[in-house]
């Protein structure tokens, strides 16, 4: 591995002197993720950036009166983590306001946790909460499991999420309100899943979740700006936890971006966040959305918010079998033997989204689970292209399943594959897409080794709640080993798109960094970069895999302040 001779900000080129150094770190394994691979020993910062790398000769030369020096005793420093799919703010207020309920559980563990949890609330009080399993579609879509739900509620209204945030389950009080029982037909975009005898379950699949959101929203009010704000300020805590400095919201409001620019205007925003602003919403019940949305996201921008993104969902997901697919799913009662799923909206509709997106010089994250949606972005993209639209920024998010002959497109028109662990190793969500997808198809996930040979960026995203939690070093393990981290699901999937773990620890640094246009400020250790770092007790690249699973930050840095320790 190269060595890094000494790289330092000259006065002129970025305006800082090297007088301004404030703080030498020396004595480590300074991981730069620069283009070479180069390692350094020392690093010096000042003014919140990276002021020189180098070895600790060249790096104490610089020392002076008022600078702190750190000896680091051998341990590794990495750029701070980057999580380009996220959704923060729903996870800090699941984390700080709602009832957390483990994929795994069965419906009667759901049911007690949900009757222990309205004991401690006030009367009337929804009880919000997930997430269920993919799995339990069955399991839920019955009488008797709306009777249990009902038994512990009663007149007090329920409303749980499943793993994917796409689908609810609600109780008959929480129907009620959203107007289900009133439905004659299916709302567009989603379903009521119903009992032999045409009866609501309880069980509604995206837009039809949606109603009863819209209700509740309706009946307790917006939340407040505070409340907003502390949601964002604890998550962004937590994602310290795990290395994490920098992320992009999948689906944000107006009121996470107020939130947002509340934080950091009064010195609380302590990552590098961009938001990517809906255009369309069946799942969160948002109503302020498309072009009054992004067309107003420039109020919002401050130094560390970025308003850069708009999101699109152009389907659902496969466990409800709402995404998008060149070829059937497996038969099944409701639906038959040719159902494919559908895209939200036709091609030219996106089209014209991507070309306003385009005029408003914002980039578009595109949320893909089938084959088909996948495809139709490429074909928009490539009529893009072809028009000289050569700049704009497009990411496929999740793209689970790609045809075989769509795979080199991504490198060949420049669009990013923002891909999501849980995905690309055995667990629960892989188990409910081979229950509705045929063999060998459903266990082609995430081609990312072709991917990486196209040339295409490839970025990490956790989809944070839909993960149980955002952790880095369980998404990379499987991204080398294509095996579940935990152990509790055994075997490979598709070993043969296993990637190294220098390329692994590209797609949690510089590939979203260079995804969410932050490459000039994030992602590396370089001069003129943020000092945003973690501290780690070993070095990944001479670590066994089964060890690295188990990685943690021991420190994380922002900005050149101290942002987390470990206990």
């Amino acid at each position: 591995m190269a060595r890094h001779r000494l790289r330092s900000l000259r006065t002129g080129e970025t305006g800082l002197h090297m007088d301004a150094v404030d703080f030498i770190l020396y004595n480590g394994v300074i991981l730069t993720m620069d283009d070479q691979h180069t390692t350094a020993t020392a690093m010096a910062l000042g003014g919140g950036r990276v002021l020189a790398v180098g070895s600790a000769e060249e790096i104490l030369r610089l020392d002076g009166p008022g600078v702190t020096r750190r000896d680091l005793r051998g341990l590794t420093v990495l750029p701070g983590l980057v999580d380009t799919h996220n959704h923060h703010n729903v996870a800090g207020e699941v984390d700080l306001h709602r009832l957390k309920i483990s994929p795994s559980a069965s419906v009667e563990q759901i049911v007690q946790a949900v009757s222990q949890w309205a004991e401690q609330l006030s009367p009337g009080a929804w009880v919000l909460g997930g997430s269920w399993g993919s799995g339990l579609y069955a399991d839920l879509s019955t009488p008797e499991a709306l009777r249990l739900l009902d038994a512990a509620t009663g007149d007090r209204p329920v409303l749980l999420t499943d793993d994917s945030q796409h689908n609810k389950w609600a109780n008959t009080a929480a129907m009620r309100r959203g107007g289900i029982f009133e439905l004659t037909a299916d709302p567009d975009g989603g379903q009521v899943v119903r009992d032999p005898e045409g009866r609501p379950t309880g069980v509604l699949i995206e837009s039809a979740g949606a109603l009863v959101e819209q209700a509740r929203i309706a009946e307790s009010g917006p939340l407040d700006a505070a409340h907003v704000a502390a949601s964002s300020e604890r998550a962004i805590e937590m994602l310290h936890g795990y290395g994490i400095t920098a992320f992009q919201d999948a689906a944000a409001s107006k009121e996470i971006m107020a939130g947002l620019k509340t934080l950091d205007d009064e010195g609380r925003l302590k990552a590098w966040v961009v938001s990517s602003m809906l255009i369309n919403d069946f799942i969160f019940g948002t109503e302020f959305v498309g072009d009054p949305l992004i067309s107003s996201g420039e109020q919002y921008r401050t130094v560390h918010h970025r308003p850069d993104f708009a999101k699109i969902f152009l389907d659902g997901v496969p466990p409800s079998r709402t995404g998008a697919f060149l070829e059937p799913y497996l038969p099944d009662d409701l639906h038959g033997h040719d159902h494919l799923g559908a895209t939200t909206m036709p091609i030219q509709e996106l089209e014209g989204w991507l070309r306003r997106c385009a005029e408003l010089g914002i980039g578009t994250k595109i949320h893909c689970t089938g084959d088909a949606s996948v495809r139709a972005v490429l074909d928009t993209v490539e009529t893009l292209r072809s028009d000289g639209l050569t700049e704009i920024k497009v990411h496929i998010a999740h793209g689970n399943y790609i045809h075989p002959e769509d795979v080199p497109r991504f490198g060949q028109l420049d669009v990013v594959a923002e891909i999501s662990p849980s995905l690309w190793y055995p667990g629960v969500i892989v188990e409910a897409l081979s229950s509705v997808l045929p063999e060998p198809r459903a266990s082609e996930l995430h081609p990312n080794r072709e991917l990486l040979d196209t040339g295409a960026t490839v970025a990490g995203g956790s989809d944070w709640p839909v993960s149980e939690d955002p952790n880095p070093w369980s998404a990379i393990y499987g991204l080398v080993t294509r095996r579940n981290p935990s152990g509790e699901f055994p075997g490979q999937l598709w070993p043969e798109q296993a990637i190294t773990l220098q390329e692994a620890l590209h797609v949690y640094t510089t590939g979203p960094a260079k995804a969410m246009g932050l490459d000039d400020v994030i992602g590396r250790l370089a001069p003129g970069y943020s000092a945003d770092f973690i501290l780690l007790e070993k070095n990944p690249l001479s670590t066994d895999m089964e060890e690295v699973k188990d990685f943690s930050a021991l420190e994380t840095w922002f900005a050149g302040h101290q942002v987390y320790t470990q206990e």
